[in-house]
């Protein structure tokens, strides 16, 4: 910075005031200083600039499962917003074991970052004492509601209750949906079933056990296997709801193995519309959970946490928007773009 100011005739401190965005800069100054920086290749030094500031220039970002799209797709999603603000993304991994959430917590990472946001699946409403953090932090999903700190999270119940209504309107009246899991009172699974038992009755639809798939892992395996495993009973949907894209796209593949069409036969929805429900063949109808929005409301929420500096106010909980995306699954048509 001395060699820039010197090379410009200026002081340091009005190329810092370059240099850091300051308003009030006479446009024939800035633009000295600016040919000086471009002349001698300077560039600021950010670890120098965060170490003052008390601030290491990365957040965390603390998910179950890469491998599954959601998550890989969330991760992009969340980089991308804080490139936005200057925020390098630091991503770990923890395959949703009680153990390493809780070392995401507390961990000797930590000082590595300034915030995180988080994303638990092994964590509880009964946990919500080991959330009481010193540090900046945003919660993701539906674990833990009313806990210590700002959360984004997903419409599940109405996004299921109407992925359900689009099937019913579609006339649809044996509606088979895959991923739920057995006692589960909190989670993905708990509310999206509550969202497809609420369609199912509002429209005088009972609700038949044997069309109700149980699922461990929400991936294409799963997906698949509970398909198969419900059409060997002799369960005769003719639609299915999967709760998440992952066994939508499972289930797909054994509907192919059986010669069933689809939608003709049974129609098929997810839910998160990763980028693959696109080029899925047929393309699949899913919900569009507002995935964008739920990554930039997070990193937006978490920088205003760590500009805070600790200051105590009030927890925020938001709920991103959701929207049915139409494909060929059920009925559909499909761009050559991908798009419905």
């Amino acid at each position: 910075m001395h060699d820039v100011a010197e090379l410009a005739g200026v002081s340091i401190k009005t190329v810092s005031n370059v240099v850091n965005g300051y308003p009030y800069i006479r446009p024939a100054t800035r633009a000295k200083v600016d040919m000086a920086i471009a002349e001698l290749g300077y560039q600021v030094n950010v670890a120098a600039r965060n170490l003052r500031r008390g601030r290491t220039g990365m957040i965390g970002l603390a998910v179950p499962e890469l491998s599954l799209p959601y998550f890989a797709e969330l991760a992009d999603s969340v980089i991308r917003a804080a490139e936005t603000v200057g925020l390098t993304v630091l991503i770990e991994q923890t395959g949703a074991v009680r153990a390493r959430e809780l070392e995401v917590l507390s961990g000797r990472r930590r000082h590595l970052t300034d915030g995180l946001i988080f994303s638990p699946l092994s964590l509880g409403p009964e946990d919500t004492d080991v959330l009481a953090v010193d540090f900046p932090m945003v919660l993701l999903g539906e674990r833990i509601f009313g806990g210590p700190a700002d959360h984004v999270t997903m419409n599940n119940v109405e996004a299921a209750r109407a992925a359900t209504q689009h099937l019913i309107d579609l006339g649809r009246r044996r509606i088979a949906v895959i991923g739920a899991h057995e006692g589960e009172a909190v989670g993905s699974s708990a509310l999206r079933i509550q969202g497809y038992q609420q369609a199912l009755a509002a429209a005088g639809l009972p609700l038949d056990p044997a069309l109700v798939g149980e699922a461990g892992p929400w991936d294409r395996a799963t997906g698949a296997e509970v398909m198969h495993r419900m059409l060997d009973a002799g369960t005769e949907p003719d639609a299915v709801f999967a709760l998440n894209d992952a066994l939508a796209l499972g289930a797909l593949h054994a509907l192919h193995a059986r010669r069933i069409a689809v939608p003709e036969q049974i129609a098929v929805v997810g839910f998160d519309d990763i980028d693959e429900a696109s080029y899925s063949w047929p393309t699949l109808t899913t919900v569009a959970p507002g995935r964008e929005e739920i990554a930039r409301t997070a990193v937006d929420l978490l920088v205003a946490r760590i500009a805070d500096g600790g200051r105590a106010r009030p927890f925020e909980r938001v709920v991103a928007d959701y929207a049915i995306v139409v494909r060929e699954s059920t009925g559909g048509t499909t761009a050559p773009d991908g798009t419905p």
